[in-house]
């Protein structure tokens, strides 16, 4: 049977750097809030951000005068891959609509940006198959085992980039991207890391107007399994941007054009 990751409930809690709108107003950009709204606002495919989450600035970096706010530490779940891949481009040769991932990580005790720290990703392709479990959503298709999966560590600023392609979704769960955030780590000339400490593991999850936009292209179309939508999802639980809800602003007119999803993430370094 499939492997799924439908836990019902978070299992720890971190916290997370955010604009409240004082501060957002202080420094000229919006930003997201606290107390999510039931769904999210919709979004057009040229908008500059969803009304659910606001936006950021081109980087996806925040001042550090912006509120640190407590947000949900969510479940692994059974699909990760311990490859410590570092690269900035997950896509190898999947098809689907573009995306760019601007994560910046920062210490809660200071809220300063985070130096070195290892922001890594894995997610499932248009059709729902993540890389090493191929044909658990029912789909057959070559499996490499690495596809979709990655990391790069943030600069001064503590932003990591990365790229890829927009989710699709399998069995039970929400389109969302699984995240992990290390400490510490050294890099290996074979293009992997070693060591460090794993202070984060969370989600990150899309506006649902965004997503129906998307699913109806290929190749995401042709995926065979009922799509579970953000407000039903059992681990996302309308959490709003303290679940790791991106802010999210269209790359082109259309949505073949792709997006860039950002958030800021906030860990304790000494976790």
């Amino acid at each position: 049977m499939p492997m799924t990751d439908f836990s019902p409930a978070p299992i720890g809690r971190r916290r997370v750097l955010l604009a409240g709108s004082a501060a957002a107003a202080a420094i000229g950009v919006g930003a997201g809030t606290a107390a999510a709204r039931p769904e999210p606002a919709a979004a057009s495919d040229t908008a500059a951000g969803s009304a659910a989450t606001g936006t950021t600035t081109a980087t996806g970096t925040r001042d550090a005068a912006a509120i640190c706010t407590l947000t949900k530490e969510l479940t692994e779940g059974p699909y990760y891959l311990d490859h410590a891949l570092v690269r900035s481009d997950v896509t190898e040769d999947k098809k689907g609509v573009p995306l760019e991932l601007v994560l910046t990580a920062v210490d809660t005790a200071t809220c300063a940006p985070l130096n070195k720290a290892l922001v890594e990703i894995w997610y499932c392709d248009a059709l729902g198959e993540y890389s090493g479990f191929v044909g658990n959503n029912g789909h057959q298709e070559p499996d490499n085992g690495t596809f979709l999966r990655g990391g790069v560590l943030t600069g001064t600023d503590g932003v990591a980039r990365l790229t890829g392609i927009y989710p699709g979704w399998y069995r039970g769960r929400c389109i969302h991207v699984h995240l992990k955030v290390h400490t510490g780590v050294t890099l290996t000339p074979d293009g992997s890391f070693t060591g460090g400490n794993e202070v984060h593991t969370g989600q990150l999850f899309f506006d649902e107007k965004i997503t129906e936009a998307v699913a109806k292209l290929s190749p995401y179309s042709t995926n065979t399994v009922p799509r579970t939508p953000l407000s039903a999802d059992g681990i996302y639980g309308n959490g709003g941007t303290a679940a790791g809800l991106l802010a999210v602003t269209a790359l082109g007119g259309t949505p073949a054009a792709g997006y860039r999803g950002t958030l800021t993430v906030g860990v304790d370094p000494d976790a």
